[in-house]
């Protein structure tokens, strides 16, 4: 009889199996944020979690796997949504001028604020129940509206004097006010005027 041992698997190669499922768990938790933000910005908070993992093409217990409660999902959602917006001035100012950099600022942070009114509810529980973080959404929101003014004043084609957490107060009256209707055709006018009123007389009035 052989006394030689049966080979030994390659160990250089024990962890290859689990790289796919790793991968396929990134890819379904993306997928889960992506449909629950679009979800969560056409409906609310008190839609079915059921629904959302059917837009994500997934089944209800992968959901449950990466978030076990509702509350889990919303943080994750909120927090995705706030590192994007935040994240985007730099982004839009590397392929616009300050003023339709703003401008296009202003409508992802306009999509921000619908997603979050499909949960706020979850979101006002969680924080009050010490759940949910807490984090610095006006601050964030601030430092991105000043990253682009400072680039506009530098550039001559945005106001010099204008005070980013007036902007910001500015913007969260705007997105009150047409939140009980007028759609996005009339937030989109505001928004318009407002950048208008941030550039300087004479960008104001010289068109080109």
């Amino acid at each position: 009889m052989s006394t030689t041992e049966p080979p030994h698997p390659d160990r250089s190669h024990a962890s290859e199996p689990g790289r796919p499922a790793r991968a396929d768990a990134r890819r379904n938790r993306e997928k889960l944020l992506t449909a629950a933000r679009a979800v969560f910005a056409a409906a609310d908070d008190t839609v079915a979690l059921e629904a959302i993992a059917r837009e994500a093409g997934v089944g209800i217990g992968t959901l449950y796997r990466h978030f076990a409660t509702r509350e889990a999902l919303v943080e994750a959602v909120y927090a995705a949504e706030l590192d994007d917006v935040a994240a985007s001035a730099h982004t839009l100012l590397s392929e616009l001028p300050p003023p339709a950099a703003l401008r296009a600022w202003m409508d992802r942070y306009a999509a921000f604020v619908a997603t979050k009114r499909g949960i706020i509810g979850t979101l006002r529980a969680g924080w009050a129940a010490g759940t949910i973080a807490t984090p610095a959404t006006r601050e964030r929101l601030t430092a991105a509206i000043a990253t682009i003014l400072t680039a506009g004043a530098q550039a001559g084609s945005l106001r010099p004097d204008v005070e980013p957490d007036d902007v910001t107060t500015m913007l969260l009256g705007i997105f009150l006010a047409t939140a009980a209707g007028g759609g996005t055709d009339r937030t989109g006018r505001m928004l318009d005027l407002l950048v208008d009123a941030l550039r300087p007389l004479t960008e104001r009035a010289d068109p080109s």
